[in-house]
């Protein structure tokens, strides 16, 4: 039976489920009128949701879960170093892409960014979109998984339920949202769930530093754990053979700190290099309402995702001195916000701060089902099997899709002891390295052709597929994050295989010309590939 307490928590989550579900059907009629609104909502919205709904989708569950979780079990480091990559990359991808991928975009007329990329080299035949497409089906299945980890082990650890059947549950309300409601339903709800995540974060660092009484003896406690608070060294957990953390004396025991060198610290930097080539992130680009709002966006989004990050590493370096033997894997450090939260705030409001773990995994779920939905349909389907498919069965496909990724998604989730941290990293590398390198040259290298373009993604996922399974483990220099050589040696095939093939297309050359002579201005009007402008 649960406890008063319970029921308020679970009073909390079920008017939240209610808001999601009502901004989705609210959307419903007019993102179902045409593929372009279901898609990227006939380019209307505003700064604040497009910055919001650009971040909250892209740092998913583990904002909350795997990056204190990461503080917790190894220290300032590892995660520091990463904080900082992403904070980088996240200021440059505003900065570099955002407004010349909005005008661009619009000048081709694409609306996913497969199309884009295919309309960009001229493809007629639809090859590139198709691979870029595939790339996305792939690594978006596993992305979604991770986000269902995070439902079934947040109301596993907090209201001790059955994790399969609550990851199953919260799949479902995401599945359903985005399925209704289309491309507005998800920015909405994410502006919603990123001021929730915002709230959250901010709500339970305030009430640990407050329940620690005082940071000296906080500090004193962690400086006492071999490169804790180092970042340049990190904390190594001793474990024993059932492979939890050894506790002695009602400590945690740790063994001597392990080196994090100059390349360690390039390698975990180099995770900012994947928001160029994030589709969750890219797609809110290419929906903005005007390319002249990008600025403010760009302001809202560095505030709200440095502040963000800060606070996640602080819940989980704090609530190791607060917790120090509570929990004694990886796995479990990553419900470190969940358990202060339950312990700390009362019932309803510790029902309103967990929701912020449901809005980061749920954000950014329905953002890539929608983006897999769409690349599929537009791309694969409409781009190759059926090239005069209407609207309304390209709408079909995509929900189609939603549905087959959907279930891939909770058979990834099914394993209650995958790491958020791990899974994420390895489909954020796939991701940056494929689209990262060509978003940038298609930017601003004129010529970039289809033949460079396909190189570039196929080279990218590849490297990081067989450098993560078969290189990585070689350790040394080799042990770097696969990102790092991925996005290396997809830029490189880019340049070489576009300089030893064909120059693209006049036309091509002609449009990239007139789109950089317009100094990014809003005078760009829509022009499809392949006809006269």
């Amino acid at each position: 039976m649960f406890e008063n307490g319970d029921f308020m928590v679970l009073l909390a989550m079920f008017l939240y489920f209610a808001v999601v579900l009502t901004i989705g059907f609210i959307y419903a009629k007019r993102s179902n009128s045409s593929t372009d609104e279901y898609f990227l909502g006939g380019r209307k919205v505003g700064p604040w949701f497009t910055a919001l709904s650009a971040e909250a989708s892209d740092m998913s569950g583990y904002l909350l879960m795997g990056l204190p979780g990461l503080a917790y079990w190894c220290g300032a480091s590892d995660v520091g170093w990463t904080c900082i990559g992403l904070a980088i990359g996240t200021y440059l991808n505003w900065l570099l892409v955002a407004k010349r991928l909005r005008q661009y975009s619009v000048r081709t007329g694409s609306i996913t960014l497969p199309e884009f990329f295919s309309k960009r080299v001229g493809d007629s035949h639809n090859i590139v979109g198709t691979v870029a497409a595939v790339i996305i089906l792939v690594f978006f299945c596993v992305y979604v998984g991770s986000c269902f980890v995070t439902c079934g082990r947040l109301f596993n650890t907090l209201l001790g339920l059955d994790y399969a059947t609550m990851m199953i549950l919260g799949a479902i309300i995401v599945f359903l949202y985005t399925m209704v409601g289309g491309y507005l339903s998800v920015v909405a709800t994410d502006f919603v769930q990123g001021c929730l995540m915002f709230f959250a974060l901010i709500v339970v660092v305030v009430g640990s530093i407050t329940w620690a009484a005082g940071l000296d003896n906080t500090v004193a406690f962690l400086q006492d754990i071999p490169g804790f608070l180092s970042m340049t060294s990190i904390a190594t957990p001793i474990l024993g053979e059932d492979g939890l953390q050894m506790v002695a004396g009602g400590q945690p025991l740790f063994g001597e700190a392990g080196e994090y060198g100059l390349l360690t610290v390039i390698s975990t930097l180099s995770w900012g290099l994947g928001y160029f080539g994030m589709p969750q992130v890219l797609v809110r680009f290419m929906g903005i309402r005007s390319a002249e709002e990008v600025k403010v966006s760009r302001r809202i989004a560095i505030v709200w995702v440095v502040i963000s990050m800060l606070c996640a590493v602080c819940i989980g370096i704090i609530g190791r001195a607060l917790l120090p033997t509570e929990l004694l894997t990886n796995a479990q450090g990553e419900t470190i916000f969940i358990v202060l939260s339950r312990i700390m705030l009362p019932s309803f409001v510790c029902g309103v701060v967990v929701c912020g773990i449901l809005a980061a995994s749920m954000s950014s779920a329905s953002s890539y089902l929608l983006i897999t939905g769409s690349s599929v349909a537009e791309n694969i389907f409409r781009g190759i099997f059926k090239k005069d498919a209407t609207d309304n069965q390209v709408l079909i496909v995509s929900r189609i899709t939603l549905i087959v990724v959907f279930a891939f998604g909770i058979m990834v989730a099914y394993d209650e002891s995958s790491s958020i941290f791990g899974v994420v990293s390895y489909a954020w590398a796939g991701l940056g390295a494929s689209f990262g390198p060509l978003m940038l040259f298609s930017l601003y290298w004129k010529r970039m052709n289809k033949q460079g373009a396909v190189a570039g993604m196929v080279v990218g996922a590849a490297t990081v597929l067989l450098w993560h399974n078969l290189v990585k483990p070689l350790g040394g220099v080799f042990g770097i994050y696969e990102l790092l050589p991925a996005f290396i040696f997809s830029a490189l095939a880019i340049v070489v295989v576009s300089l030893l093939t064909k120059a693209p297309s006049q036309e091509v050359c002609e449009d990239f010309e007139h789109y950089m002579d317009a100094d990014l201005s809003d005078d760009l009007q829509p022009r499809m590939v392949g006809q006269e402008g």
